[in-house]
Order: C-alpha cells, then sequence, then structure tokens
C-alpha cells in the first residue's frame, strides 16, 4: 500500500517552546502520549458502569439503525473500519467498537456510548488526506474513551433528583429525542451535545490517539481550518450538531500550542494512502450511479398500455358498434365470450366450415340463409351442406 509522509517542520521549534505548568507532562496523565491505554482517562462521576453503557449505547444505536440509510459496499466499509479500529487500538477506549458509514452528504461523525461509531460518507468524500479522516474519527472516539455521554446524562439525571422519583429514570429517559441534523436520524440528540470543555478534552486526546497511530496531527488542524473557511464563505455548511464545539480560532490555536508542545516531534508522518484515494472514487461512483437509476414503486408515474375494451353495461357488444354482429367467431347473442372484448378469439375451423362449441357455427341473415356459405339449423334441429338455404 503506497502511503504519502510528511516530514516534520516542529523540531527546531518545538525545542525552543516553554511548556506552561499547566500542560506539561505528567507520567500516567492525560499528556503522557507514552502512557496511552493505561491513563485514568474519563474520571469522575458517572452513575453507569461499563456494561450499562454498552447497553446504553446498544439501545441508542437500534434508533439509529433503523432510520439510517448506510453504505453496504465491503470494500468502503472494511476500509473505514480497518482505519478506525486501528484509531481505537492507540486510545484509551475500554469498550469494543461498531464502526458502521452511513449514506449522508452531512460532514460529520459521531459516536455513541460504548462505541458504536458513525462516519458520514460526506465526511469520507470532503476530506482531502486519510489523516483528516483519521483526525475527526480519533476525536469522536476520544469523546467514548473520556466517557463524556455518560457523565452528561449522570449530570442530567443528579440535576432532576430534587424533582423525579429516581424510580422513574430509563437508560435515556430524561434525555428525549429529537432528529439528528443531515441524516433524519431519531435519537436522544442529548448524547451528542457536550460542553465546551468536553469537546476540549476530545480534542487533546484526539491529538494525542492520531498521533499515536501515525499521522500527522496537524491535519486535524487543517481541516478544521478548512471547515470553518467553507462556513465562512457558505453559512450552513456547518451541521447544527456542531453549534455547541465549532472549529473556532480559539480551538484551532489549542490545538496547534498542543502539537508543539506535548506531542514529542517525528521525521515523518503518515499523511494519506493511495487506498483512500481509491476508496473515495469508489464512494463517488457509487453516489452517481445511485442518482441516475430510476426511482421504483410509489415514486413516479406508471406508464400502461390503453386498450379498446368497452366498460361492462354499456351496452355495446364486444365485437363492434351497436347492432353489427361480430367478425371474430363468437355468436350474436355473446353468450359463449363472457371474456375481456378487446382481445380477439382464436377457435379452430373445422372442415365443414362450423367453430365447435360455439353453439351455432355461423350466423344468418334475416331470409335465413346463411351468410358464410356454410350450414344453419332450424328449429328442428335439420340441416343442409352447401346449399345456403335452410330447409322448412
Amino acid at each position: 500500500m503506497n502511503s504519502m509522509v510528511r516530514m516534520s517542520a516542529s523540531v527546531v521549534l518545538a525545542s525552543v517552546l516553554v511548556v506552561p505548568a499547566g500542560l506539561a507532562q505528567q507520567k500516567g496523565g492525560e499528556s503522557d502520549v507514552n502512557a496511552i491505554g493505561n491513563r485514568n482517562v474519563g474520571h469522575g462521576i458517572n452513575f453507569y458502569s461499563l456494561e450499562r453503557e454498552i447497553a446504553l449505547g446498544k439501545q441508542l444505536a437500534q434508533q439509529v439503525d433503523s432510520s439510517s440509510k448506510f453504505v453496504e459496499d465491503p470494500v468502503i466499509t472494511e476500509y473505514v473500519n480497518r482505519v478506525g479500529q486501528n484509531l481505537v487500538r492507540n486510545s484509551d477506549a475500554q469498550v469494543p467498537f461498531t464502526i458502521k458509514v452511513i449514506d449522508s452528504d452531512a460532514v460529520n461523525a459521531f459516536a455513541l456510548p460504548g462505541g458504536f461509531f458513525y462516519v458520514n460518507s460526506g465526511l469520507i468524500l470532503r476530506a482531502d488526506e486519510e489523516s483528516e479522516l483519521a483526525g475527526v474519527m480519533a476525536h469522536e472516539i476520544a469523546h467514548v474513551a473520556a466517557r463524556h455521554g455518560t457523565r452528561n446524562a449522570t449530570k442530567g439525571e443528579i440535576a432532576q433528583m430534587a424533582t423525579i422519583p429516581l424510580i422513574m429514570f430509563g437508560p435515556v429517559g430524561w434525555a428525549g429525542y429529537g432528529l439528528y441534523e443531515g441524516l433524519n436520524v431519531a435519537m436522544p440528540v442529548a448524547f451528542l451535545r457536550f460542553s465546551r470543555q468536553a469537546e476540549a478534552e476530545a480534542d487533546y486526546l484526539g491529538l494525542q490517539y492520531m498521533y499515536k497511530a501515525g499521522y500527522d496531527p496537524n491535519s486535524f488542524v487543517t481541516f478544521f481550518e478548512k471547515i470553518e473557511a467553507e462556513e465562512r464563505k457558505q453559512p450552513g455548511t456547518i451541521p447544527k450538531i456542531f453549534a455547541t464545539h465549532p472549529p473556532t480560532p480559539e480551538r484551532v490555536q489549542a490545538a496547534q500550542k498542543e502539537i508543539a508542545t506535548i506531542l514529542p516531534a517525528r521525521s515523518e508522518y503518515i499523511v494519506t494512502t493511495s487506498e483512500f484515494d481509491q476508496v473515495k472514487a469508489r464512494l463517488r461512483a457509487i453516489q452517481s450511479t445511485a442518482k441516475l437509476q430510476p426511482k421504483t414503486g410509489n415514486g413516479g408515474p406508471t406508464l400502461r398500455k390503453r386498450t379498446g375494451h368497452t366498460p361492462p353495461g354499456s351496452g355495446q357488444p364486444s365485437g363492434g358498434a351497436s347492432g353489427t354482429p361480430s367478425t371474430t367467431g363468437s355468436s350474436t347473442d355473446g353468450g359463449s365470450d363472457s371474456g375481456d372484448g378487446d382481445r380477439p378469439v382464436l377457435r379452430k375451423r373445422t372442415d365443414d366450415g362450423t367453430n365447435p362449441g360455439d353453439g351455432s357455427g355461423s350466423t344468418t341473415d334475416g331470409s335465413g340463409g346463411s351468410s358464410t356459405g356454410g350450414s344453419t339449423t332450424d328449429g328442428t334441429g335439420s340441416s343442409t351442406t352447401g346449399s345456403g338455404t335452410s330447409q322448412p
């Protein structure tokens, strides 16, 4: 697999910066990159055990799954899952992750408590490099590692304890449901809205996770700068779910400061891969093909051939105008043809010119002479052939 690396230009810069006391590396603390996976991340008051958090996430994921359209292409889903699982292995997460790709143009990704992770196809298409995609995914993984969802839920339950009996609390009873921006996904949005402090922590940890996985952490900054520029150019580009954590200049500056102070400089980083470009092109081709395919079912008009069938009860014979006998071999009284009048009836003609089973074999004129030169019968049942006249 071909990959592109970026040479680091921060070696000298990092050596002359004075690390603030608050960001100084503490062994085993959140700033100790070498201790990732063995740190006490996500500490604080939390009413949810890891088992209960996974059960909660599974319940919320069912809401998302039932109202979402997913990208099913195995090449795309396997690639996104592999990138995500590599980041998870280089994180502080204590739960397994399930990663799916939602077919949505919205530039976003979100992770529910318990490791249920969703990546929008719009994010993949908007990213220019694999490291940009990895940066956003690492940020969402950090929310799960720090257990922000269930810590928020705990705060909500504590706030209501004075007025609502504890027995009324369901796993998500306090949150309420809403529509997830850009997806029409019904789910409790409270589990996706975090405080600015939680967002800052997710940025802080996410940068470390993508760095530990080998990616250039500056790609996280450049992607947010790009999104911020697009939002200024065309308001509404950023989903409303980002309202609590927009890519502000302050947020970008904080990320740049972290990169320069706590992340040891490397000579090279992973920027992108040829596989990312192939997956992106494949996804774009699949979506283009889907847009060109006509809708089926009730999505469009249905064309049908109109026949000359006369509606029942109109009093008009099926073979022609009123008072005109049929020329298809059916009898004049219509007793032998009760089917669709717009379809011809094919019948075998016998050697004597009669049609077996049709009751008469031919029609007669007003004088009793045969109109076909075949045979006719009188009321007594006797008949002659070849003469064209009936016997008295």
